[in-house]
């Protein structure tokens, strides 16, 4: 935002000075508009006033808003409401204590909007930050006249989300960089250690055994080609990435990612635990069973999920319960179906919905902790038995010819 100075005459026809802080002058001219000040010169700010952020984020340029700080603002908010604080005022209060550019700016929106007469979901679902969900969730709050109730399940529910998706981050971390440095340790002997023997060998004139030949033969290799294998790897793995972003590439790599032996089932749950948070949340709020379903396929991120959840939605459109075709989704636990099933019985889906997310959430937990235990020993019994077999290989030579 930047300070603009103008100058006009209102209503009365008496002169007025003074000064807004806006984005470009359009905007200030619409706000002199809105208060009948016909402007008849307007300042703009000097190069040192002007905040080039704030107009990195109105050129589309900005920085984006992490959830975390998404779910923060939706925390305060949520609280300023519920104390009985006007909502222009709670949007004043968070817009001057607001840090991330890109959120600030959207919030300033809204009060602008909600100031012009529309209301808060109007406002957010033309704004970047604020997805299909989020719109949903504060429409059905303000229908309702329980948006302090609704922002606040709505902050719980994307914690929860984000440290579902924390925990199967960080458990895909932890062996990626382990086996990342291991690898980078093996190509080092390769390339600089093993040639320091390969010259002594040489010398001797015996014959090799079978594994020193293959290290020295895998060592050349490596020190002939790895100028060309970097940069190679470099572009396949680019391209590998722009594969999988594209919708054959997305599905592939989904398919193959929850039949991997350790980290499918972790896939799995954690996008099942964020269905069901979802769901629970949308149809505690009052969202339609439909409606919510066509929601959370938007929010999940594997798209063999999404378009069995499509399946699910044609289902429930023909007038079937969810729990049928869900029941006839394999990876689907029927312990779940059938809790689902009673809720659908009792009519307390939305709250049988949210025991079955803190279901999964413990069954992810309990996952990422076995299988932190199961890979680290295999990881370092794998790397520690290829390091081992280099240095056999190297010092086996000599261990012959001090034996004959």
């Amino acid at each position: 935002m930047a300070i603009f100075k103008y100058e006009g005459m209102d209503a009365n026809g008496k002169k007025v000075l003074g000064q807004i802080d806006a984005l470009t002058e359009k905007e200030v001219r619409k706000v002199l508009r809105s208060q009948s000040i016909r402007v008849k010169k307007i300042i703009a700010p000097g190069l040192l006033e002007f905040d080039f952020g704030a107009w990195l984020v109105a050129k589309g340029f900005g920085t984006s808003v992490a959830p975390k700080e998404l779910a923060s603002f939706t925390k305060q908010l949520s609280v300023m409401i519920s104390a009985g604080v006007p909502i222009l005022q709670s949007l004043e209060i968070l817009y001057r204590s607001e840090k991330n550019i890109a959120l600030k700016t959207a919030i300033k929106q809204i009060a602008t909007d909600v100031g012009e007469g529309k209301t808060i979901s109007e406002s957010m679902a033309t704004l970047q930050p604020f997805s299909k969900l989020y719109c949903n969730l504060v429409k059905a709050g303000e229908a309702g006249g329980i948006l302090d109730q609704i922002l606040k399940k709505l902050a719980i529910h994307m914690e929860k989300a984000e440290k579902t998706k924390a925990q199967i981050k960080s458990a895909m971390m932890y062996p990626s960089i382990v086996v990342s440095v291991g690898t980078l340790v093996i190509w080092g002997m390769m390339v600089f250690v093993v040639p320091q023997f390969t010259g002594m060998l040489k010398e001797t004139g015996q014959e090799l055994p079978w594994i020193t030949k293959f290290v020295i033969d895998t060592s050349n290799f490596l020190g002939t080609y790895t100028p060309i294998m970097i940069p190679g790897a470099i572009i396949g793995l680019v391209l590998f990435l722009n594969y999988i972003k594209t919708p054959v590439g997305k599905v592939m790599w989904d398919n193959f990612s929850m039949r991997m032996p350790l980290f499918g089932k972790i896939i799995i749950k954690g996008n099942l635990s964020g269905f069901s948070n979802t769901l629970s949340t949308l149809l505690s709020a009052g969202v339609s069973l439909i409606d919510a379903l066509d929601i959370c396929i938007e929010t999940l991120d594997n798209t063999v999920i999404a378009n069995d959840i499509s399946e699910v939605k044609k289902k429930v459109i023909e007038g079937k319960t969810i729990t049928e075709p869900l029941s006839k989704i394999e990876y689907f636990p029927e312990l779940v179906t059938q809790m689902i099933r009673v809720g659908e019985q009792t009519g307390q889906i939305d709250q049988m919905l949210a025991r079955v997310a803190e279901v999964f959430e413990d069954e992810v937990d309990q996952l990422i902790g076995s299988m932190t235990k199961m890979i680290e020993p295999i990881i370092i019994v794998v790397l520690g038995g290829i390091i081992a077999a280099i240095l056999v290989a190297m010092y086996l030579p000599m261990f012959m010819s001090a034996g004959a």
